[in-house]
């Protein structure tokens, strides 16, 4: 569990969760042997022994001992008038040298007193050598402190032990403008693991894949997930998922959820804490856990920034999220994350480590680009959250098993005015994939030119209800040797098509439109499904498709 918390506060947390395996009949064949996370299998350990940033390190007037303290005073008129000072100070701000002990004693002093704004020095890089004794650069932050600079760095050196850069406290409240947060590491040594066997124990894709490779009829095979749909298709996996715990009596499941030591390289906020990046970049930070730039676990709101190059060994490459997050005017682009969302995971599945349900995140006018993933979800990974977007692309995101673009399970999604194109996926779902009695609507929004390597090129819909109003699905391709529904799959769940063209889709068998399996797919009469190939949609039994000519 988490550094931050007290052997109290863990025992009293409940264990009682819901355990889900994750994309089920999902279409994903030949990963085994192809992968292995033994490349990076870092051994490392954050949180190493340093600095313990107390009130010992600075004299009763926030400063240094000797002639840096002294300096310190003379540079911020210690013979100006207290109370004056006092306003000044708020209003305008202190300054702080490009010196980075002259940092951390402001940060202390700001903490000691009441918060303050701290103008860092314009141009300068701040390089982070040691850290506390919980793995941070800099001091926790217990109060309302503003950061800010123009063209300034806060950078870990790259010699250094691992730890991250910034952590908000409960209570602490951090903003930050003009800066970038660059260089954390947080690493943890763990025993390297096949992929494919994590992924079996998720998933039945690679043995339905297999089946038909043999030369079982795609139909068959997915008749027999039909009749035992929460029956594993695959043998025993070399790593099998902790069981799922039972709930003990007068437990109440606590709605917090806790980072753990690895979570957030570059900036952690925990719960009760808040945020604000403003105007700033985070970039190549690395995480051993969740989050590799930011891990939000309380409130948090990046406007006018950009989140890049950085990496998750778990979710979240560049985001992760679960608590309030609200992303506006960003751009988060180049993260890699190994198991999901590699630009945004709002929540966690049990891979490796205990599941964290999603919070509630808004996007908009956010361009979420260029991200990758080996699991779910290369741009957007939503597991037992909300989300809300507006404005919003997902565009040129890659995942190796399902959901090129964005991916979600057992989660409410409401996406308005939003572009998924050009994303890609070996698996199922090269824009989309939703899974797990998820409810997700798109409005106004477009499923555009994705590639997905077995089954829903733009659209891969299992057991959940998805609508699309006023959209299109047009040009996607499910181009693999079982290639099928190349617009929209949809397999045990429900798609309502309302004012919504699917057009100019592509799959190597049929249908290249529209497929069904034991669901249903309405369309209204102001929708089109036209001009796909080798044909337009195919219900095989179980399944309806309304208004559509074969």
């Amino acid at each position: 569990m988490s550094n931050y918390l007290t052997n109290n506060e863990a025992s009293g947390r409940a264990t009682a969760k819901r355990r889900r395996k994750l994309w089920l009949a999902s279409g994903v064949a030949g990963l085994t042997g192809v992968i292995s996370l033994a490349a990076v299998g870092v051994a490392g350990s954050a949180g190493a022994v340093g600095l313990d940033w107390n009130t010992a390190q600075v004299s009763r007037d926030g400063d240094q001992r000797g002639d840096e303290g002294r300096d310190w005073d003379k540079d911020n008129g210690e013979d100006r008038n207290k109370d004056k000072d006092k306003d000044k100070d708020h209003e305008r701000g202190k300054e702080v040298p490009c010196d980075t002990d002259k940092l951390i004693q402001a940060i202390v002093f700001a903490n000691n007193k009441n918060g303050g704004v701290l103008e860092l020095a314009k141009g300068c890089t701040y390089n982070l050598t040691r850290n506390d004794y919980e793995g941070n650069g800099l001091p926790v932050i217990t109060e309302h402190i503003t950061l800010k600079g123009e063209h300034t760095t806060i950078s870990r050196e790259a010699t250094a032990d691992y730890f991250r850069i910034l952590n908000v406290g409960a209570g602490g409240h951090l903003t930050i403008k003009g800066l970038t947060i660059k260089g954390g590491q947080t690493l943890e040594l763990f025993n390297s693991v096949e992929p494919a066997a994590v992924w079996a124990s998720y998933s039945d894709s690679e043995a339905i894949a297999a089946q038909v490779k043999a030369g079982v009829p795609l139909n068959q095979a997915l008749t027999a997930r039909q009749a035992n749909p929460k029956a594993g298709l695959t043998a025993t996996p070399k790593v099998t998922p902790k069981a799922a715990p039972t709930a003990k009596a007068g437990v109440v499941t606590p709605l917090v959820e806790y980072p753990e030591a690895t979570d957030g390289a570059g900036i952690l906020v925990q719960p009760g804490g808040s945020a604000e990046i403003l105007e700033s970049e985070v970039v190549l930070n690395q995480s051993g856990g969740n989050g590799g730039g930011v891990a939000n676990f309380g409130t948090t709101k990046i406007w006018h920034s950009t989140v890049t190059r950085n990496t998750a060994f778990f979710f979240g490459g560049g985001v992760f999220n679960a608590g309030l997050l609200k992303v506006e005017e960003s751009k988060i682009k180049d993260n890699t994350a190994i198991i999901g969302g590699g630009g945004i995971s709002n929540g966690a599945a049990e891979i490796f480590a205990d599941d964290v349900d999603g919070g509630t995140v808004e996007l908009k006018k956010t361009e979420i680009t260029d991200n990758e993933t080996l699991g779910f979800g290369g741009g957007y990974l939503d597991i037992e959250g909300n989300t809300t977007a507006y404005e919003t692309k997902f565009v040129s995101n890659t995942a190796v098993l399902a959901g090129g673009g964005l991916a979600a399970a057992d989660s409410q999604l409401n996406l308005h005015n939003v572009s998924v194109e050009r994303n890609s996926t070996a698996g199922v779902g090269g824009g989309v994939a939703i899974a797990f009695d998820s409810a997700v609507t798109f409005e106004k929004s477009s499923i555009k030119d994705n590639t997905a390597g077995f089954f829903g090129g733009g659209l891969f819909n299992a057991g959940s209800v998805t609508t699309l109003r006023d959209s299109e699905v047009v040009g996607n391709r499910a181009i693999g040797p079982i290639g099928v529904g190349g617009g929209i799959f949809n397999i045990f769940g429900e798609v309502n098509l309302s004012k919504t063209k699917v057009a100019h889709n592509f799959s190597t068998f049929e249908p290249g439109g529209v497929f069904s399996f034991f669901g249903d797919v309405n369309v209204d009469e102001k929708s089109a499904i036209t001009a796909n190939r080798p044909t337009n949609c195919l219900a095989i039994p179980g399944g309806t498709i309304e208004n559509c000519f074969a």
